[in-house]
């Protein structure tokens, strides 16, 4: 994502005017993102004051159904394959951007929401002891708040809504960190001071690479 690999696109300005998804693509991930790491300390025993138990963690993905969302060292074709940088030329190399980080915005837009959404069905229909009225935070990652009211619109729609106020997210002043999100969001709603014993937390992670989702269910001890 440095600048240097975008820098010879500047030569080639008239056919991304032409075509400014191209640019798109990329810029979407170059300036949608931000620095940031975090990390959880695992015990087998309870440990500190309100300490958190895991009671579960479901992945699903859905790769088999969805082709590459984010992609680098190569470019999309109309057909949705990847064509790798080495069946390019090296001049193509450059005016292309072949190895920037892209992403397919409108095959993010399409199903982003949709397959997060069914994932929180599925988890809903398979651990069928707790309902969505019974999460007291939902703390979801997403990459920008231009997703949150069709994100709960989407859940509100397939039966699995948890009300605004369980809400908790912090995107506004510490933005997109990526994989880092889940973990200085979790941190910042237990230094908040709200929890209490017995709180259900529910963690929600897409990772839109492949679109494949994430799903924790925390207990405040």
């Amino acid at each position: 994502m440095k600048s240097d690999v975008f820098k010879n696109e500047i030569e080639y300005l008239k056919k991304l005017e032409e075509a400014p998804i191209l640019a798109f693509n990329k810029d979407f991930l170059r300036w949608m993102l931000s620095d940031g790491a975090g990390a959880f300390l695992l015990e087998n025993q309870p440990n500190g004051n309100l300490p958190l138990k895991i009671e579960w963690i479901d992945a699903y993905s859905y790769a088999y159904e969805i082709e590459a969302c984010m992609y680098a060292g190569g470019d999309k074709l109309e057909n949705g394959e990847l064509k790798p940088w080495s069946e390019y030329s090296s001049e193509e190399w450059a005016q292309k951007s072949l190895f920037a980080i892209k992403q397919d915005v409108k095959l993010l837009s399409k199903n982003i929401l949709t397959k997060a959404v069914e994932t929180l069905v599925k988890i809903f229909e398979k651990h069928d002891d707790i309902k969505p009225e019974d999460i007291t935070y939902y703390l979801p990652h997403i990459s920008s708040y231009y997703f949150k009211d069709d994100l709960y619109e989407a859940m509100k729609n397939r039966g699995v809504e948890i009300p605004w106020e369980n809400w908790f997210m912090n995107l506004s002043n510490v933005g997109n960190i990526g994989a880092g999100s889940i973990y200085i969001v979790l941190e910042e709603l237990v230094n908040s001071g709200k929890l209490k014993k017995g709180d259900k937390i529910l963690l929600s992670v897409p990772e839109s690479s492949r679109f494949s989702y994430s799903v924790a269910l925390l207990t405040v001890c």
